[in-house]
């Protein structure tokens, strides 16, 4: 029942304008891959973070962490990260595994 109401509501919100590829992120059954780091490059796993983390797009895509919901409008650097920053707001060793010491779980050579 929870999945109908969900699906009618993507529906109306589509159907209505209401929704844009820039509203839904990363949604489950989806990734993005942010090559550019010179650790390797980092996918971000819509279904993962939707699944583990349990909160909404919203939580994260706000005005202090990611304002914009679009590929390479954030520059997202390690220095911010282990400040508690952008992806470093959750991944600090209590919300999530800590980013600093645990580089290959983000980044892929």
């Amino acid at each position: 029942m929870k999945r109908l109401v969900v699906l009618v509501t993507m529906l109306f919100a589509l159907l209505f304008g209401l929704a844009s590829t820039d509203v839904l992120a990363v949604p489950r059954g989806k990734s993005i891959t942010f090559p550019r780091s010179s650790n390797g490059k980092v996918i971000f796993d819509g279904t993962v973070h939707n699944n583990s983390a349990k909160k909404g797009c919203r939580q994260c895509h706000n005005p202090q962490l990611f304002p914009r919901m679009k590929q390479g409008t954030v520059h997202i650097i390690m220095k911010n990260i282990y400040a508690g920053e952008q992806c470093g707001s959750c991944h600090n060793g209590h919300q999530a595994f800590k980013a600093r010491s645990n580089c290959g779980r983000c980044h892929k050579k």
